[in-house]
C-alpha cells in the first residue's frame, strides 16, 4: 500500500476543496509527524492519517467520520488505516491506540492555535506563548467551534500534559510554515 504523502495529498484533494479545511488537514499532518519522531514512530504514516482525517468531512459533514472508510477503500488504503482516520471520532468505541489518541489530541488543537496566532497582530506562530493560548482557552466566545473538553480529555489521554502539548503542537506548526511543502499553511 502506497502512503506517501503526495498520494495522501493527491486523494484529499479530490474530497476537499475548501481550503480552509486543507489548511486544517495540513496542520494535523505538521502535528501528527511531529509527534510520530517525537515517539519513535512512522512519520510518513501518522502524517498520512493526519492528512486524511477529514477526508470525508466536506461531502458528509453531518455524518463525518463514517464515510471515510468507503473513500480511503476507493484510492487504495487498508482497513488499518481507515479504522485509524476514522478514530478521531469523539465517540469511538473502545481503547485508542497511541496513533489514535494522538491524532485526537491534536486535532481540535491545531485549529486553536492557528486562530490564536491570527488574532495577534504579527499573526506569527513563532512568538505564540503557552499562557497566550491557555488564556483564549477560558475565552468561551473565541473559536466557539473548537471543544476544549476534547483539547483536555485527549492531551491526558496521550500523558502528556497540556502546555507540554501546547508548545509541542505550536513549535512543530511554527517549523512547518518555513518549509517549501507547508507554505500553503502560512498565516496573515
Amino acid at each position: 500500500m502506497d502512503i506517501s504523502r503526495e498520494k495522501a495529498w493527491e486523494t484529499l484533494n479530490r474530497h476537499v476543496a475548501s481550503p480552509v479545511l486543507l489548511k486544517h488537514c495540513l496542520a494535523v499532518e505538521v502535528a501528527m509527524r511531529a509527534y510520530a519522531e517525537k515517539f519513535g514512530e512512522d512519520s510518513e504514516y501518522w502524517g498520512a492519517v493526519g492528512l486524511l482525517h477529514d477526508v470525508d468531512f466536506e461531502k458528509y459533514p453531518d455524518e463525518h467520520p463514517t464515510h471515510a472508510r468507503e473513500i480511503l477503500q476507493e484510492h487504495g488504503y487498508d482497513a488499518e488505516m481507515a479504522t485509524h482516520v476514522e478514530s478521531h471520532a469523539r465517540d469511538w468505541p473502545g481503547e485508542r491506540t497511541l496513533l489514535q489518541k494522538t491524532l485526537l489530541a491534536v486535532d481540535e488543537l491545531t485549529g486553536f492555535i492557528i486562530a490564536c496566532a491570527l488574532v495577534r497582530p504579527d499573526k506569527s506562530l513563532d512568538n505564540l506563548e503557552v499562557k497566550s493560548v491557555m488564556k483564549k482557552m477560558k475565552d468561551k466566545a473565541f473559536a466557539k467551534a473548537v471543544n476544549r473538553e476534547t483539547i483536555l480529555i485527549s492531551a491526558a489521554d496521550m500523558g502528556v500534559d497540556l502546555k507540554e502539548h501546547i508548545a509541542f503542537v505550536t513549535g512543530a506548526l511554527a517549523a512547518a510554515v518555513k518549509q517549501p511543502e507547508y507554505q500553503y499553511l502560512a498565516l496573515g
